[in-house]
């Protein structure tokens, strides 16, 4: 495995529409190591969700994963071409970051509950159900394979700040 180049904003490939698998290129040798070395990246640069652009691989490929030390864990979620096929009207609004938009947060409005449709691995059909911290996380790598980066979504620019400030300010005791 080998960890992969993170592009970060301003690379035309985080604002591209990245390409549906074909089941045939989902069980390939190739994608395979994609996802194996998306997920060394992940794990190296201690993120909770990494999509096919942010590696500059326009494919519909998305990872999902939360350690337990996170306080909220979700175990490894591998998904090729996923689409949220239904989203709850009730939106919640909560601070977000991006391995590509190194050491910035803000506040993005996003559905508290999803429901994804994809594939796996082996080009199977998966359905996953989520709320709370997963689908924030769902929902935030889906919209990086349409070019959508948190910054698009956020409704408040006020809340856009650097860690170190996010840190000093905008965090508490309960956080």
């Amino acid at each position: 495995m080998a960890c992969l180049k993170v592009a970060h904003l301003g690379h035309p490939v985080l604002r591209e529409h990245a390409v549906p698998l074909t089941d045939d290129a989902i069980r390939s040798d190739e994608t395979r190591r994609l996802i194996d070395n998306m997920i060394e990246t992940l794990h190296e640069y201690e993120g909770v969700g990494l999509a096919g652009p942010q590696v500059h691989e326009l494919k519909r490929v998305v990872l999902v994963e939360v350690p337990p030390a996170a306080g909220d864990p979700v175990p490894l979620i591998v998904l090729l071409n996923p689409e949220i096929v239904e989203a709850s009207d009730e939106m919640e609004e909560d601070w977000e970051g991006c391995l590509s938009i190194p050491d910035l947060r803000g506040v993005v409005p996003r559905a508290a509950r999803v429901r994804v449709r994809g594939k796996d691995g082996s080009a199977n059909e998966k359905t996953i159900s989520a709320g709370g911290f997963a689908a924030r996380i769902l929902q935030h790598e889906i919209d990086h394979l349409d070019g959508i980066v948190f910054l698009d979504r956020m409704t408040d620019m006020k809340t856009l700040t650097f860690l170190p400030e996010y840190g000093r300010y905008w965090t508490t005791d309960d956080d």
